[in-house]
């Protein structure tokens, strides 16, 4: 049990830290639930619009057949149990088309995810970059996950217009490799800087409820708020266990649980954008309002995350609905 010494200090520290220990994000972590959301909701509002909740769409450009070993994920071509069409690389005009229709339901995002363990330079670059420009074209801020890249692939990402490139730690640097054998932490660490010096925003994050330990998820956060600057979005997933997958068994994630990570992560990244994303059509409308309480500003929004089920738009609608000013009667 950690003393609460360490809690307090933490607490009352300066809001802009690129420092933090791993005990230290731990205490936080464990701190009394409602004395943390306290916190991270005062921070919150100290630095965004309360009401000011980014909806982000995403989609999948290209679908399974991925070399990587990732446990959690479904596209990873060493699952063979895994029930998923693989799809090639699609058209860039049908996914600016697809981009159109999500701004219309009001996403202000879009997200577009390849599987692939790297970029390569070629046609299908090539394409991306031309959905990059139909996407940017629109008015929407474009993000693309591609694997690991190299720098004048990050430097021409950034001149198609590209706001943000999401590639997430997952996890701690020590349950890495019980989840992941096919790249290391340190590829991951070179793409994000890859990133940083080509201008682009970085989108970045992880995963709970893949058994790991608070200890595990306190030193993700602790590399998260190491950056500096810190990332501009920080995705918090819960695990959807996926039937084939080697993490088709686990339990699901607690909503208190989810609460606690994004609590902290506003904490630890007072102007980061936390966003609630795989995972979120398993909580309540309620469960979902006490996460953005506690500083989540954005979400994933459609039906469909990639190859997993999200909460659907309407939805979405009534609990935003649910969320603003009551009308006069």
């Amino acid at each position: 049990m950690l003393d609460q010494d360490p809690q307090k200090a933490s607490l009352t520290a300066s809001e802009f830290r690129s420092d933090w220990t791993v005990d230290e994000v731990e205490a936080l972590l464990r701190f009394p639930l409602l004395d943390l959301v306290g916190r991270a909701n005062e921070i919150h509002r100290r630095h965004h619009d309360a009401e000011d909740i980014q909806k982000a769409s995403l989609l999948s450009i290209k679908t399974g057949g991925c070399p990587e070993d990732c446990a959690y994920c479904p596209q990873s071509a060493h699952h063979k149990e895994v029930d998923l069409d693989k799809e090639k690389l699609m058209n860039p005009k049908h996914v600016v088309s697809l981009a159109k229709r999500a701004q219309q339901a009001g996403a202000e995002r879009f997200c577009m995810g390849a599987a692939w363990r790297r970029v390569r330079d070629g046609q299908e670059f090539d394409n991306v970059l031309e959905m990059v420009r139909g996407v940017n074209d629109l008015g929407m801020e474009a993000c693309v996950t591609l694997g690991m890249l190299e720098p004048h692939q990050a430097q021409a990402l950034a001149e198609a217009g590209l706001k943000a490139y999401n590639h997430n730690l997952d996890t701690s640097p020590e349950f890495y490799g019980e989840i992941i054998g096919t790249r290391t932490y340190q590829d991951r660490l070179e793409t994000l800087a890859h990133c940083r010096d080509a201008g682009l925003d970085l989108c970045c994050g992880g995963i709970i409820g893949m058994g790991e330990s608070w200890r595990d998820r306190a030193s993700m956060l602790q590399v998260l708020a190491g950056f500096d600057p810190h990332p501009e979005s920080v995705p918090i997933n819960a695990l959807i266990a996926t039937k084939g997958t080697p993490l088709e068994h686990r339990e699901k994630v607690q909503a208190f649980d989810l609460l606690r990570m994004v609590a902290t992560a506003r904490i630890l990244m007072p102007k980061t954008r936390v966003r609630l994303s795989a995972g979120r059509s398993d909580f309540s409308a309620a469960e979902q309002a006490l996460c953005f309480l506690a500083g989540a500003n954005s979400v994933f929004y459609g039906d469909v995350l990639l190859t997993a089920p999200n909460a659907g738009t309407g939805d979405d609608r009534d609990m935003f609905a649910a969320l603003g000013s009551l009308s006069a009667t």
